[in-house]
């Protein structure tokens, strides 16, 4: 394994990608969808930030040889299908889906740099980590984007993929800058859930 990419624990991983997953079922739930369309939802957004940031650095696409993902991904479709929606949905799955959004980021930064990327479309291969899964889902429902939204969400990916790059430019311990980054991106993510910050909107009128 390459010391310059993150060893997330196995089971964090997979609890990541499981998050994420849900977030697609249960959007495809609240649509009623088909167990077909939920399943496709779920594994869209676990894998689509990965998948997508693979194919463009040249990696193996990371769910592809491992037994483990996809199976994840279409169990968590089958549970959401088999429970009510109103079990998952609250702001215990949008805290995990922010530690999820963070750790993805750091991971899909440190994993480019490692693959011999530069620094700045690095941070935007953090950014696709953690972000694109629910991009495609969003698109798939036909509604606006996290990327048409004015919270914190990308913001947060940002930068948990900056103060990623920036640290492993510098040399700083490893460890140490991958568990900062991650609790900023995440503090951050969090605090704009817990007290709704956002960005503000373009108000400019023409002249």
């Amino acid at each position: 394994m390459n010391p310059d990419i993150p060893q997330i624990p196995a089971i964090l991983d997979i609890a990541g990608i499981a998050v994420f997953a849900l977030s697609g079922a249960l959007l495809a739930a609240r649509l009623r969808q088909t167990f077909v369309t939920m399943g496709f939802f779920a594994l869209a957004t676990g894998v689509g930030g990965g998948s997508v940031r693979d194919l463009l650095i040249g990696a193996p696409v990371f769910w592809v040889r491992d037994p483990w993902v996809a199976a994840v991904c279409l169990g968590v479709a089958l549970v959401a299908w088999f429970t009510p929606r109103r079990w998952w949905e609250g702001q215990f799955l949008e805290y995990a889906d922010a530690a999820g959004l963070a750790g993805y980021a750091v991971l899909g930064t440190a994993k480019a740099l490692a693959y011999g990327v530069t620094p700045v479309p690095a941070v935007t291969m953090g950014i696709i980590t953690g972000c694109v899964g629910g991009v495609i889902r969003d698109v798939l429902a036909g509604r606006p984007s996290i990327l048409m939204r004015p919270e914190l969400y990308v913001t947060a990916a940002a930068l948990s993929s900056a103060l990623c790059a920036a640290g492993m430019m510098i040399d700083a311990p490893r460890e140490l800058v991958w568990t900062l980054a991650g609790a900023a991106g995440f503090a951050l993510r969090a605090s704009a859930i817990r007290f709704g910050i956002h960005l503000p909107a373009y108000k400019r009128e023409d002249a």
